[in-house]
């Protein structure tokens, strides 16, 4: 036990040590890809804590999804930005994946896909505004209306194109789900530059029923819809392809949601 004039002295280097603890420095440090040191761990909480107003303002005015790097850089301190260009810097190939890096495509002759409507648990309820380029939105258009045509369903675009920044925000939002392990995470979500929401030449768009149903934390119960079964027999016509089915070689979750657009040819 230290006393006195001994401890007075230790107090300044004490305050000196927490600060560098809680300071760009420690950012300096590689990541703990398998779980986020206690530093790491605080850095992340305040980083979410001065993004979510941005964030909120944003998804209120539905420019969330196609946010640039520079809004969501602007409301962080230098080391917190720092913080973000090391997760802007793994690969996936590094963390036991094999998704493929797609990079970061311009967001070209993107397309709002509209108004959306569903009913969830009951209630009705409007979805964020979706944006999807012009071919990738025609397509499901035209898919839709055939499976309206056959079995009196359609499905609803959840998630279309997500521009990288609000790529990187998601994946730092879901890491607490996941433990905080940046290795976890990366099986459920995609770091920015390897989604194909992200990729107009591979555009993903994650489906969602009429009813509500998309598959989170329950893939089976959209595996069990009959849009699914619709979507197994004829989304290659219309161009679209499943990302990721059971058993995939990318060692990615089973999404039945998602799928992405490779074109007809």
């Amino acid at each position: 036990m230290i006393h006195g004039s001994a401890a007075r002295r230790l107090l300044p280097a004490l305050a000196v040590a927490a600060g560098f603890l809680f300071s760009g420095a420690a950012y300096a440090l590689p990541l703990h890809v398998d779980r986020l040191d206690a530093s790491d761990t605080y850095s992340l909480s305040e980083i979410m804590q001065a993004l979510e107003p941005v964030i909120a303002a944003k998804k209120a005015d539905g420019s969330a999804i196609i946010m640039s790097w520079e809004a969501l850089y602007a409301p962080l301190s230098i080391p917190q930005r720092k913080f973000l260009d090391l997760f802007r810097q793994l690969k996936a190939a590094d963390l036991g994946a094999t998704s493929h890096y797609f990079g970061e495509a311009p967001p070209a002759d993107l397309e709002p896909v509209g108004l959306q409507q569903i009913t969830r648990q009951g209630q009705p309820e409007t979805l964020p505004p979706q944006y999807l380029p012009r071919p990738v939105l025609e397509a499901y258009r035209r898919m839709m209306a055939a499976m309206r045509a056959a079995i009196g369903r359609e499905l609803m675009v959840d998630s279309g194109y997500r521009a990288p920044a609000y790529q990187l925000y998601l994946f730092l939002f879901y890491m607490p789900k996941h433990g905080r392990s940046i290795t976890e995470t990366n099986r459920f979500v995609a770091l920015p530059g390897h989604s194909e929401h992200g990729y107009p030449p591979r555009q993903a768009i994650d489906f969602v029923s009429l009813e509500g149903v998309d598959g989170d934390g329950d893939p089976e119960a959209f595996e069990a819809l009959p849009e699914y079964t619709w979507l197994q027999a004829h989304a290659r016509e219309f161009g679209f392809v499943l990302s990721y089915p059971r058993g995939n070689a990318l060692n990615t979750s089973f999404e039945p949601w998602h799928w992405h657009y490779e074109g007809r040819d």
